[in-house]
This record gives structure tokens, C-alpha cells and sequence, in this order.
């Protein structure tokens, strides 16, 4: 049974959201919250260590037994490659998608607003009370 990412506090649907964009790239639907992303969340809320690059190698090896899938996590992989100095000639560069980056526009669209130091989250006028989180 999934847990329904709407029923979850703000903080946590960024944090979720980090892990279905960056973490654990998924394709599809992003309203149910897995057992892995949950796990992830709890990890990371309880400052528990996990291990990161055997989830990557996991995530890659399902994607690749799969028939319509990409590979995941190629902008990570493309600075560890570049840090190792890992020659890259004939591959075709990418530019990231706009959903791919973080800033202050990714937050704006995400419903959180700069006013006077401190980010808010202003929800639509049917998604509940303001939540301010310090920088």
C-alpha cells in the first residue's frame, strides 16, 4: 500500500521531490510515495548513512533490464567522470532539463516565496495553512 505524497508535511514533499528528481530518478507518476523513497526520506530526516552509490548501481541494473527505460543519473556520472579525468570524446552532451536544476524559480513554481530572508510556502488557497522556514 502506498502512501499518497499529498499527505505529507512541506518539507517532506521537497525532500521527496529532491529524491524522485536527483536521488532516485523515477519516470511517471510521482503522487504515491514507494517503499525505497520512504526509506530514503527516513534516512535522511534521521541522519542514518546508507549506501549511495549501491543504490545508483541498483537503480542503473533496473532501468537496463527494462524495455522503455533511459539510464539514470547522467549528470552525476558525468561529474565523477570529469573529476576522474575520464575521457568523454564522441559522446553527445545534453543540456539538463529545466526540471534537472534547483534554484529560485524550481522553488517559486514549487509554491515557496522569498519574503524578507525567509522562505514561505504559500499554498493555493485549498492546500492549507503558511509554513516559514529560515535560510
Amino acid at each position: 500500500m502506498a502512501l499518497c505524497t499529498n499527505k505529507l508535511s512541506v518539507d517532506h514533499r521537497l525532500l521527496h521531490h529532491l529524491i524522485v528528481h536527483q536521488l532516485l530518478p523515477t519516470g511517471g507518476v510521482y503522487a504515491k510515495l514507494s517503499w525505497m523513497q520512504a526509506f530514503l526520506m527516513w534516512c535522511i530526516i534521521s541522519k542514518v548513512e546508507f549506501c549511495y552509490p549501491l543504490l545508483m548501481l541498483h537503480t542503473m541494473v533496473r532501468a537496463f533490464t527494462q524495455k522503455k527505460s533511459v539510464l539514470p543519473f547522467g549528470s552525476i556520472l558525468t561529474k565523477i567522470f570529469r573529476h576522474h579525468e575520464v575521457r568523454l570524446e564522441g559522446e553527445i552532451g545534453m543540456k539538463l532539463k529545466k526540471e534537472d536544476t534547483y534554484n529560485k524559480s524550481t522553488l517559486n513554481r514549487m509554491g515557496w516565496k522569498k519574503q524578507g530572508g525567509i522562505w514561505t510556502y504559500c499554498p493555493k488557497s485549498d492546500q492549507g495553512q503558511r509554513v516559514e522556514r529560515e535560510e
